[in-house]
């Protein structure tokens, strides 16, 4: 899997197989996401193979999900 390096806020991800959020923080690592309240406490560590194919999400859509970035 080929993902930019840029450091900035965090990209917002859909799993294609799994149809979970996935965020990858500041700091490049990826998080699974629950949908509800307080999401991001709930999170999971989330770690891509060769065969995982992360769909970007547009970044206006992480208000749905009430991230601290």
């Amino acid at each position: 899997m080929v993902l930019s390096q840029r450091k900035r806020g965090v990209t917002l991800f859909v799993d294609r197989a799994t149809q979970h959020w996935i965020v990858r923080d500041p700091d490049g690592n990826f998080w699974t996401i629950p949908s509800g309240d307080a999401a991001w406490d709930r999170r999971e560590p989330f770690f891509p193979s060769e065969e995982t194919e992360l769909e970007p999400v547009p970044g206006h859509y992480q208000y749905l999900l009430d991230l601290p970035f």
